[in-house]
């Protein structure tokens, strides 16, 4: 039997249905996404069975067309991979369609499932526990981020796709002002069973709260993979477009880093044919203040 998708609304006080949590995630990508970029596309959307996967994006320039494509996709989240052929970047778009807010993240330290080789495993659309750092409720701006990303990565109970297991955890933490994304898997380790029972009569019996302790089973994690680490850059008040809310001070693109190397290479270039310059100038000086001596012996030989 098919399962129906109001099945699982809840009944409020006061006799009311409330809306069932209801969230689809686009995933699509720029033209000049590398193989590593694809590679680390295809764990994160096989993490997301609510999501949807789209053809690339042609233009760069046009980024509102996403929601669009979300509305014919029938998605309310979309993550844009948009990657910069020149210098080798990646920047991540995490926006909430079509109203916003958009988070556009530059991501750093880009590590797939198949290059880790980790010992972790999951089942493929189970749902996950979507933890967060302490951190994220200090700013303003991180709980914006917190909660659009909360919105992309948990799975809703409702998604088609997803099974009803919970046996990974999604971590999301802060350090040095950068987001640090963790995928571990859940072992449930049972707890140690005696090997004998003793049936004798003549066993001796307890006394009232000195019996042992009945030891549960031992919760551990284990990493899946992939991992990468988020640098946020701008938050956008509407979906890929709007008022600018939170601009990153700190972050310097690698085009402006691609200069000033540049900028070094020329000024070390100058400043040495500046000197050979200087050099040959000052070997002029020395041979016009020459004094010619009729004894020398190119000139007597001549």
């Amino acid at each position: 039997m098919k399962r129906k998708r109001g099945d699982e609304e809840e009944v409020v006080e006061g006799g009311k249905k409330a809306t069932p949590y209801r969230q689809r995630v686009l995933v699509i990508s720029s033209r000049g996404i590398t193989q590593r970029h694809r590679h680390l596309m295809n764990d994160l959307s096989g993490l997301l069975p609510h999501s949807k996967r789209d053809a690339k994006l042609d233009s760069k320039h046009q980024l509102p067309l996403i929601n669009e494509l979300c509305d014919l996709a029938n998605c309310n989240n979309a993550l844009f991979f948009e990657a910069r052929r020149k210098y080798g970047d990646l920047y991540l778009w995490a926006a909430k369609a079509p109203n916003g807010p958009s988070i556009r993240f530059h991501v750093l330290n880009a590590h797939t499932m198949d290059e880790m080789k980790m010992t972790g495993n999951c089942l493929k659309g189970s749902r996950p526990i979507v933890v967060f750092d302490k951190a994220f409720d200090d700013a303003p701006h991180l709980l914006v981020i917190k909660e659009v990303l909360t919105h992309i990565f948990a799975v809703p109970k409702t998604a088609r796709r997803a099974k009803p297991f919970v046996d990974h955890v999604l971590n999301f933490s802060i350090a040095d002002g950068k987001i640090w994304f963790r995928n571990y898997q859940i072992l449930d380790t049972p707890p140690p069973t005696s090997s004998t029972e003793t049936t004798t009569s003549s066993t001796a019996v307890a006394p009232k709260g000195k019996g042992k302790k009945v030891e549960g089973p031992k919760m551990s994690l284990s990493e899946i993979g992939p991992r990468f680490v988020l640098v946020p850059v701008k938050i956008f008040e509407g979906s890929f477009n709007g008022a600018t809310l939170y601009e990153n001070k700190e972050f310097v693109p690698s085009s402006s880093v691609a200069a000033g190397i540049k900028n070094a290479r020329a000024t070390k270039y100058r400043s040495r044919k500046g000197a050979q310059e200087e050099k040959k100038v000052r070997h002029e000086e020395i041979e016009t203040a020459k004094v010619d001596n009729p004894l020398e012996t190119r000139s007597v030989f001549a």
